[in-house]
């Protein structure tokens, strides 16, 4: 799912996406299933003109990986984690944290598992000066 992080309430749960991604992948593990929605939530935010992203993400494992923390052991991991980072780098700017959940929190149907990004373009910059934060901490990147 894709957000507008400019427009006013952007970290709200009923926030309207500018886009949804999702592709069937038959059978693969939870992390092939993130790193997948990743690549398309990152294909479709750059398709959509944004200069930077801020990514969501209810995986530790891809968040820690994308910063270089944690290595790719995992063989199936290693081309999406390049493809992954190889778009980051396309962005002027990139974020990735891990998302908090309620405790009990449901996810809405239709939610691809993993991605819930936010991204913006270029000129929105100006326009997010005071919009409010992220309710999980950040950790910075740069392409």
């Amino acid at each position: 799912m894709l957000i507008d992080a400019a427009r006013p309430g952007a970290y709200r749960p009923d926030a309207p996406p500018l886009a949804v991604v999702s592709e069937p992948l038959g059978v693969a593990t939870n992390n092939v299933a993130e790193y997948v929605a990743l690549v398309l939530a990152l294909e479709r935010a750059e398709a959509l003109g944004a200069g930077e992203v801020e990514l969501l993400l209810d995986s530790k494992l891809i968040v820690e990986q994308l910063h270089g923390r944690y290595r790719v052991r995992d063989v199936k991991l290693a081309p999406l984690h390049a493809e992954a980072r190889a778009r980051l780098g396309r962005f002027g700017r990139w974020s990735a944290a891990l998302a908090l959940r309620r405790v009990g929190a449901r996810r809405p149907l239709g939610r691809r598992r993993g991605t819930i990004g936010a991204a913006s373009r270029p000129d929105d910059r100006a326009s997010r000066e005071g919009r409010e934060e992220s309710p999980s901490s950040t950790t910075q990147g740069s392409g």
